[in-house]
């Protein structure tokens, strides 16, 4: 398949501020009748705390369902991250992302979501000590964005551009920030008479071809998926990609 990276213009870099540990009794900050059995389903029923350290950013009101930004920030952790999960609790097709961030890759994902209805949004990290910290908020949505058509397949010869990628790499410091986006329709099998067709794992690796971090990519995610990442140190880096019927793409960003 063929691939094209582009560099853009160089952005701005935030940095993590020290925030105070989570209170262990903290209550739901988003109450939600789907928590319980997430907590099953996901976390296996492991030890977690409601911690606004994990940031979700996401706008009040979805206006184009199939394309919701969503950013996840637990930098606050620093390098404690082992992973991080991220799920909309009320959608058909509820898992996002299942990021593991490595040494280099600081523990911030932006990416653009599907959302079916109204719904409250959750991260779950990881640390190093076994314990689950859990970010929430809620989003609003007119609905139907799991389930509308997709406008990639309305495109003529859409199919002689799955896997080109488009993005670039923003400089700063000792650090940059990576924004991608993948051509690829990201079907999710809700729409009748298309079947599933979605990427489903990518991962950075330097110029050595170490393994920087990996994702496991669902169907909630949207089509054209947008990711952005924060890497420190300087190098050549690799985006690997697979999709479910076994197509892999590769990318280079200088």
């Amino acid at each position: 398949m063929n691939w094209r990276a582009t560099c853009l213009l160089a952005c701005w870099l935030p940095l993590a501020t020290p925030a105070l540990a989570a209170d262990p009794q903290a209550p739901d900050p988003v109450p939600s009748v789907m928590w319980a059995f997430y907590h099953k389903q996901l976390l296996g029923e492991a030890a977690f705390v409601f911690d606004d350290r994990v940031k979700l950013l996401a706008p009040p009101f979805a206006e184009d369902a199939r394309q919701v930004p969503l950013e996840i920030d637990a930098r606050a952790f620093g390098g404690e991250v082992v992973r991080i999960l991220a799920w909309a609790e009320l959608n058909p097709l509820p898992r996002i992302v299942d990021f593991e961030p490595g040494e280099r890759v600081l523990p911030w994902l932006s990416i653009r979501i599907r959302i079916e209805q109204a719904t409250p949004l959750r991260a779950a990290v990881l640390t190093r000590d076994g314990l689950w910290h859990v970010g929430s908020t809620l989003i609003d949505a007119a609905g139907g964005g799991c389930t509308a058509p997709s406008v990639v397949r309305t495109q003529p010869g859409w199919e002689e551009h799955i896997g080109e990628v488009l993005g670039g790499r923003y400089p700063r410091g000792d650090a940059s920030r990576l924004r991608l986006q993948v051509s690829h329709p990201m079907d999710n099998g809700l729409v009748s008479g298309i079947p599933e067709f979605f990427l489903n794992h990518a991962e950075l690796r330097d110029q050595n071809d170490q393994r920087l971090a990996s994702l496991e990519l669902f169907p909630a995610v949207s089509e054209n998926p947008n990711l952005g990442f924060d890497i420190q140190g300087p190098g050549q880096t690799r985006l690997l990609l697979r999709d479910n019927s076994g197509n892999q793409f590769e990318a280079r960003l200088p």
